[in-house]
């Protein structure tokens, strides 16, 4: 199976005016870390909640291991792990006591509870009760929960909300290990773009409710690495003139230009023509990451 979840064009909304999700389509390869991406509000949780049946696919639009939710739900709920807003526990007991409440509804023996704090590095703490534990253990504890049954496929809306840097690290640290390690395809929403950079493999993003790019990093890479480069050269206001109107320059101060380019070799020829003008470059970089290109294609 090349795709674990397929969306075709998914419509939902309260009313026929108001659609929160419009022409949807999503393509998630196997194996992938898939990054969900979006301002608040753009349509993420939704979107999840359509996949997890918490909201019903009335149209068919949805495909999850090559089956319409209606025929792979209930049973296939032992193939997806889903965390969806903040998961729930009792306060009052430990980390472990919490897991086997859930492992015995689920008719699992405890060595998975065993196997599954191991996996998130809280063995150690599985005694220590739940109001002793950090936000970033609990989120930890969380992401154990939904690997109880060992499941193919993570759903998570934003599992690094609300964490400090170093939550965050613990976290997709996490996620990475057990994409890389246990083969898991990760599908996981986010506004944090700095640091889901780090981790993804694929993504879409999506602004009010639409989807605006979908692909791999190397792809996206591939369409936006040439926009926004910023050339460091010796007085720099001499040389605007010599710059093509298509490169778009702009002077961001007595030492950086800033220019638009669709290749490398449009890089080439402007460099080569500033030299032959006696320009005196001493840097050529790019603006260009996950932020700026969300901010670009959001835009546009």
């Amino acid at each position: 199976m090349k795709n674990i979840i397929e969306i075709r064009n998914l419509n939902y909304g309260f009313s026929k005016d108001k659609k929160i999700l419009k022409n949807l389509s999503i393509s998630i390869p196997k194996g992938s870390i898939f990054g969900f991406l979006g301002a608040n509000g753009a349509g993420k949780s939704t979107t999840m909640k359509l996949l997890i049946g918490g909201i019903p696919d009335e149209t068919n639009s949805i495909q999850i291991f090559g089956k319409n939710l209606s025929g792979f739900y209930p049973n296939g709920f032992g193939k997806i792990g889903s965390l969806i807003d903040s998961a729930a526990f009792y306060d009052h007991l430990s980390g472990w006591e919490n897991l086997i409440i859930i492992s015995k509804l689920r008719n699992l023996p405890k060595t998975e509870c065993e196997r599954v704090l191991h996996l998130v590095d809280l063995w150690e703490n599985r005694n220590l009760k739940m109001k002793k534990y950090s936000l970033g253990m609990k989120q930890r504890l969380s992401i154990a929960m939904t690997l109880l049954g060992k499941p193919e496929l993570l759903i998570l809306d934003e599992p690094v909300n609300g964490l400090d840097p170093n939550g965050m690290l613990e976290i997709r640290e996490l996620l990475i290990k057990l994409n890389q390690e246990e083969g898991v395809t990760i599908l996981i929403s986010s506004h944090l773009l700095q640091e889901i950079e780090k981790m993804i493999t694929h993504l879409a993003i999506i602004s009010h409710g639409e989807i605006k790019f979908i692909g791999s990093i190397k792809e996206l890479n591939e369409l936006y690495r040439y926009n926004h480069i910023k050339i460091g050269l010796n007085h720099a206001h001499k040389h605007m003139n010599e710059i093509p109107k298509n490169y778009s320059p702009k002077l961001i101060d007595e030492n950086t230009i800033e220019i638009t380019s669709k290749s490398k070799e449009d890089i080439i020829d402007l460099v080569k023509k500033l030299v032959l003008n006696h320009a005196e470059i001493f840097e050529i970089k790019s603006s260009a990451g996950l932020e700026e290109w969300f901010m670009e294609i959001t835009k546009n």
